[in-house]
């Protein structure tokens, strides 16, 4: 396949700017959004300078499938949506989106790495645990758990880590000592690294997690989960807010701690969810990093933090709801290109790993094929699985190590590499990985049937790659690349899909 100077161009250049030709900004629209997302973007601006324009419907089409499925729209599904004239039609793509199974896949992925689910080192879960584990965190979110109920199980869990998958929580905590227990409830549902703390408080929470027992059983890496208060442990025990706590002789101090994390207003529980949806929708939290709350880490936006964290908590801890909120406002629709004075814009950021690979296979119609070293309950996996449903953080590819995928060593965002390399670009534009793909694709083939002439060609593989028609001018460059004749050749379309899967247009969430 050939790379012909003017399809770099294509790939590398920005195409089209302002106006009516921009492919990522659309005119002022009369669309009514709902009551909270209004507020939403009401404190947004009073904590800024106001929002860039809203974006076109193409970008969000695009944008809404990514942040909340993980995938791209079919080219089936641009067309119908860029076609629909109704001015509700952004408000109800994004319920309809909400209810997809491919949610709960992309979710499930994202918690996967907060939670470290992965078979072998160092979390040495092994697979029947992590299977177990990460299909209850896909279940739970396809059933739209409330979020305190979600920590309160997970908090709290005891038994086989392979029959009671909750139970795994805390068996990958990294350590088995109190401590350790408390450093990952901390993480995950407070925001905050305990090791920050001092020595005093370190202990007042461990004390909650200090009668946790693993006990092996006879089968191969299965654990109980057991608790089993010593003569030591305290009768007063201290919350983090300093409030004391006696738990009844006989129970469980997690269920005292659980409790108070999701119900008391000195709890940074709601605050730090609600935060952290909105750095999975927008790549920085208003704490950011999310999992790094302290004093003098303070919110960008404290009214808007603090808003969103009683709507999270008011609605039950729903998520979804949460989610409708904050995709339906005018910010997260705000376009990509930054406004004038600073004005807040889409952050633009690269597609996460999983996605991307996912990404390739759906325009071009293939799959990539993953198994474990570690033997069972399968060596390969069944044909078809989707990277973002990989099960076990054990699992993986050359190809999603190269672009970034977390090892899930520590659980902290920051292991997910985001930034583009130059390795991973030679992976795109030289490996046979994309080539042999772009080269046997009867997906791309079969596009040369969706139109009767070049123009046709040209709009499905816009449409299929890029969620969006071509403007003028990228028209213009790839009539020039065209060989003569009625039929356009297989040779100059792969050379098109192959420069829209380079561009950065298609490797960034925009």
């Amino acid at each position: 396949m050939r790379k012909h100077p003017a399809l770099l161009l294509l790939a590398f250049a920005c195409v089209a700017s302002g106006g009516s030709a921009n492919p990522y900004e659309s005119a002022p629209s009369a669309r009514l959004l709902p009551a909270p997302s209004a507020k939403l973007d009401s404190l947004v601006r009073a904590g800024s300078v106001g929002t860039a324009p809203t974006c076109s419907d193409a970008a969000f089409l695009r944008r809404v499938y990514l942040d909340v499925l993980g995938t791209l729209p079919t080219r089936e599904e641009a067309e119908a949506f860029l076609a629909d004239n109704s001015p509700a039609k952004r408000e109800q793509l994004v319920g309809r989106l909400l209810e997809r199974p491919e949610f709960a896949d992309y979710w499930g992925m994202k918690w996967g790495d907060l939670l470290r689910i992965k078979s072998e080192f160092p979390v040495n879960l092994w697979p029947n645990a992590a299977q177990a584990y990460d299909a209850w965190v896909r279940a739970v979110l396809a059933q739209n758990m409330p979020y305190s109920e979600f920590a309160r199980q997970l908090i709290t869990a005891s038994g086989s880590n392979f029959r009671v998958p909750q139970a795994n929580f805390l068996r990958a905590a990294g350590g088995r000592d109190p401590e350790s227990l408390a450093a990952a409830a901390a993480r995950v549902f407070m925001g905050t690294r305990l090791e920050g703390w001092p020595p005093k408080l370190r202990a007042d929470m461990a004390a909650f997690f200090s009668g946790v027992r693993f006990k092996p059983t006879k089968e191969w890496k299965e654990e109980i989960l057991v608790v089993e208060p010593g003569p030591e442990a305290p009768a007063d025990l201290l919350l983090p807010d300093g409030e004391s706590v006696s738990p009844p002789r006989g129970t469980d101090p997690r269920a005292a701690f659980a409790r108070w994390l999701v119900t008391s207003p000195e709890s940074p529980f709601a605050a730090v969810g609600a935060n952290r949806i909105w750095f999975w929708l927008f790549g920085k939290g208003i704490v950011h990093e999310p999992d790094d709350f302290r004093p003098d880490n303070p919110p960008t936006n404290p009214a808007l933090l603090d808003w969103l964290a009683k709507q999270f908590s008011a609605s039950g801890y729903d998520t979804k709801k949460l989610l409708a909120i904050i995709l339906n406002s005018a910010t997260y629709q705000a376009s990509s290109i930054p406004g004038e004075g600073g004005a807040f814009s889409y952050p633009v950021r690269r597609l996460e790993a999983e996605v991307l690979v996912d990404a390739i296979n759906q325009v071009t119609g293939s799959e990539d094929e993953y198994s474990s070293l570690i033997p069972e309950p399968f060596t390969f996996l069944p044909e078809g699985t989707r990277a973002v449903a990989l099960p076990d953080g054990s699992i993986t590819s050359s190809v999603l190590e190269l672009l970034g995928r977390p090892p899930r060593d520590t659980g902290l965002v920051a292991e997910r590499a985001s930034r583009m390399t130059a390795p991973q670009r030679l992976q795109l534009l030289n490996s046979r990985y994309v080539l042999q793909k772009l080269k046997t694709s009867a997906k791309l083939r079969e596009l040369t049937k969706s139109g009767k002439d070049a123009r046709g060609v040209t709009d499905a593989l816009y449409l299929t790659i890029l969620s969006r028609y071509p403007t003028e001018l990228e028209r213009n460059t790839i009539q020039a690349h065209q060989s003569p004749g009625k039929q356009p050749p297989k040779e100059w379309m792969l050379d098109v899909a192959w420069a829209l899967i380079n561009s950065p247009e298609f490797l960034y969430k925009h």
